[in-house]
């Protein structure tokens, strides 16, 4: 007794040769060229345990590509493959806040030190109003980035 497979993936032409294509030639990202051979052997026909043996990767690896592809069958091909934009923690030092860490840094130490330390760097930018907080550990990344 054999059980259809709640999602298939039949590619056109185009579509093979457009994996084909990402899969051969120039340099791409592991995850995407795995999600690619995924979509090409099981439109070769290969089933779940055969696609895990050969790519060595988890079953539902595979069963999560192949309900992609099915979910996402009006986007182009290659889009499917590609990794979705990650959310994270937002930028909070931009190129104004390193353009007044350098200016800073670059002036004159205030009366009774010899130089700007980090911490008085930091403190500065909050005097300032450039940033509501910032470590002395980012004051130095910015400095460091930039020498």
């Amino acid at each position: 007794m054999s059980r259809t497979r709640k999602y298939e993936v039949d590619l056109t032409d185009q579509e093979r040769e457009a994996l084909h294509a990402f899969v051969s030639c120039g340099r791409r990202m592991a995850r995407e060229i795995t999600r690619a051979r995924i979509l090409l052997l099981a439109d070769g026909g290969k089933k779940d345990q055969e696609i895990v043996a050969s790519l060595g990767i988890s079953r539902p690896t595979v069963s999560s590509m192949r309900k992609r592809h099915s979910e996402r069958a009006y986007e182009h091909i290659l889009d499917i493959v590609k990794d979705a934009p990650r959310t994270g923690r937002p930028i909070q030092i931009d190129s104004r806040v390193e353009a007044n860490v350098a200016m800073i840094a670059c002036s004159d130490p205030p009366e009774g030190s010899a130089r700007w330390t980090l911490h008085m760097i930091a403190d500065k930018l909050v005097q300032l109003e450039v940033v509501d907080s910032i470590s002395h550990e980012s004051v130095r990344a910015v400095l460091k980035k930039n020498a």
